[in-house]
């Protein structure tokens, strides 16, 4: 019973992916757009915020310029970069777009983060029936913008967003982001299921593309309403949600790709940002000052300890066989856990397109995401990023 007890986490894990989890439906199909032709499809304005990303504007804005869909404008808000990002996108020809369209942006105002307030100038410039706004470090193949317009019309809703694949070219983006696609699907396991608007704190949305009804955007007051937000693509999911407007989740990973970060200090300080705030925003106010501990705490009993006690025993450092099967409990039992465990991580790396044997250094990859738990859990509302400092 002893021995049972003691795998109980992890068949509790496993229940719950079999049963919980659920990948959002992918988008209609290529030559699918719900009947529209050139004439009556709606005009999508395509606004793209960017700060210091010279080194991925270009592909970024020419992939969407070669998008097959009948009528659509490109607007670059270039925020006040350092780098070239403003004279590279200035140099990017329109291609199928009817304009490509690059606004310097303003200062930043009192009390607004750079994003949000480089999308509502974008917004501000737009002209389209529809609002894209995605960013600089996604990649679009040509038939995504009609799909996703089909597919938000296929859905009566009121916005869109997606899913897509994840560019993974280093060992550290392999071993990072994977876990981190995970602790995502765990906290929002059917993201594509549709929420009452009592369930506003399960809404989710992906910020590198969010496709809105502009009447809608407007009506729910648009980017200022999300002003102050690092996380703004969960908090609009949120606020669509709370005023009973439809958001619906897609799955594009064909179609649709992003490479967030490129270097294990990229990936630190990128996630830092983000995690403590969107942890505090998805739960009641009650749990805020515990939900980062909590899943530190989770983390390491999981997905480090198991792999810490199998070392320790066979290095003869181990507690002994306190679990009731012999001498070599504990090496039977941290040891079954820790290849299970490899198991497990190299499934999901197949499904994130990175590679099998990623698996094998889940300890690792685990020790560097709790790292980032706690990081962003000390900073709190102390943000740094692109050269400018935040206080939330």
């Amino acid at each position: 019973m002893i021995w049972l007890i003691a795998f109980v986490p992890w068949i509790a894990l496993v229940v719950y992916v079999l049963i919980k989890v659920r990948l959002p439906r992918p988008l209609p199909g290529a030559s699918t757009l719900m009947g529209a032709t050139d004439r009556s499809a709606p005009l999508v304005s395509v606004i793209i915020p960017a700060r210091n990303e010279e080194r991925s504007i270009r592909l970024c804005v020419e992939s969407i310029s070669a998008s097959d869909y009948p009528d659509f404008e490109v607007i670059v808000v270039d925020d006040r970069s350092d780098d070239a990002t403003l004279e590279l996108a200035r140099a990017i020809p329109p291609n199928h777009a009817r304009r490509v369209v690059v606004v310097e942006g303003d200062p930043l105002p009192e009390g607004w983060m750079g994003k949000p307030w480089a999308c509502a100038q974008g917004a501000k410039v737009a002209q389209g029936d529809l609002l894209l706004f995605t960013d600089a470090d996604t990649i679009h193949a040509p038939e995504l913008l009609g799909r996703a317009v089909a597919g938000m019309m296929e859905d009566e809703g009121d916005a869109l967003t997606l899913l897509g694949r994840q560019l993974m070219e280093t060992f550290w983006e392999r071993l990072v982001q994977t876990h981190m696609m995970a602790a995502m699907v765990f906290r929002f396991p059917n993201p594509g299921k549709p929420l009452p608007p009592e369930r506003w704190r399960d809404a989710i949305a992906n910020g590198q593309f969010m496709l809105f009804d502009r009447d809608a955007y407007e009506e729910i007051g648009g980017h200022e309403a999300v002003k102050g937000e690092i996380v703004e693509d969960q908090r609009l999911a949120q606020i669509l949600c709370r005023s009973g407007k439809r958001l619906t989740v897609r799955a594009a990973e064909t179609a649709f790709a992003t490479r967030m970060y490129r270097s294990l200090e990229e990936l630190i300080e990128g996630w830092s940002k983000n995690l403590s705030l969107a942890a505090r925003q998805s739960v009641p106010r009650w749990a805020v000052p515990i939900v980062m501990p909590a899943g530190i705490v989770v983390g390491v009993l999981i997905w480090i300890v198991p792999p810490m006690v199998l070392l320790m025993s066979l290095a003869g450092f181990g507690p002994g066989g306190s679990l009731g099967v012999g001498p070599n409990g504990w090496v039977t039992w941290s040891a079954w856990i820790t290849g299970l465990s490899v198991i497990a991580w190299s499934l999901v790396s197949w499904r994130l397109k990175a590679p099998f044997w990623v698996g094998a250094f889940y300890p690792l990859a685990s020790g560097v995401v709790n790292y980032i738990f706690l990081r962003s859990w000390i900073r709190g509302g102390r943000v740094e990023w692109k050269g400018r400092e935040y206080r939330v």
